[in-house]
């Protein structure tokens, strides 16, 4: 005689449904608990395209923010290794414009007093620091939507750079000062007791005249922040 199937008790096909049951809802409860991208303006955000994906590098090491300005609108900032040995200027928005410095080879020590800028129909920015030889100066001028080096390094053996319109044209000019101090090499004690005069070059680079000389640059209009006029101006010696 055929042998039927022996039927499951009801408490074992219960068990084992309530079972299904448990499982499906804790691995309902891990998919809702998984970690979600974060949303930014209703969409998942994503790497923004052209964004840096390091820190700018000054040497060998990350660079550390020195001093900011704001200036025609953009933000202008001063980095440096460590030490201030070795310096860049971002400007704008990050990741910016990164511009090396010239300064940087001739053993400037950048700080927090290192940056000016001057804001006018063409902006500009000096950046100096100190060396063995003097205080050098490098100025960055605004030009066609974007910013450059406008040349050589200046060299004050006065201590003494500074960033205004001296001629009123709306372009801030570089004042340059300097001990007069024909044959004798800036820095050494011979030309540092010689009389001074400022030097003032537009961002072209170009000689605009210079000042009559003094005895120290205490003298000169607007110490320690000069602030020159053009009626200041005469040939340079």
């Amino acid at each position: 005689m055929p042998t039927s199937l022996a039927r499951a008790p009801r408490s074992v096909l219960l068990t084992a449904v309530l079972a299904a049951v448990v499982a499906f809802g804790a691995f309902g409860a891990v998919y809702a608990l998984r970690p979600k991208p974060e949303v930014v303006g209703g969409s998942a955000a994503e790497p923004a395209a052209g964004s840096a994906v390091a820190p700018v590098s000054c040497g060998q090491a990350p660079c550390r923010k020195l001093a900011a300005m704001t200036v025609g609108g953009q933000p202008v900032e001063l980095l440096a290794d460590a030490g201030g040995l070795d310096g860049r200027v971002r400007i704008g928005p990050e990741p910016g414009t990164v511009l090396d410095l010239t300064i940087s080879q001739l053993g400037v020590r950048l700080d927090a007093n290192s940056l000016r800028c001057v804001d006018g129909t063409n902006p500009a920015c000096l950046v100096r620091g100190a060396s063995d030889r003097g205080t050098y100066g490098e100025l960055l001028v605004a030009s066609g939507g974007g910013w450059v080096a406008a040349g050589k390094p200046y060299l004050s053996d006065a201590a003494t750079l500074a960033l205004d319109d001296v001629d009123a044209d709306g372009k801030p000019d570089l004042v340059v000062v300097r001990h007069v101090c024909p044959g004798a090499e800036p820095g050494t004690p011979q030309c540092q007791a010689a009389p001074v005069l400022a030097e003032v070059y537009d961002q072209a680079s170009r000689l605009l005249g210079c000042t009559k000389k003094v005895t120290s640059p205490s003298q000169l209009r607007g110490w320690p922040e000069i602030k020159l006029i053009r009626a200041d101006l005469r040939a340079c010696p």
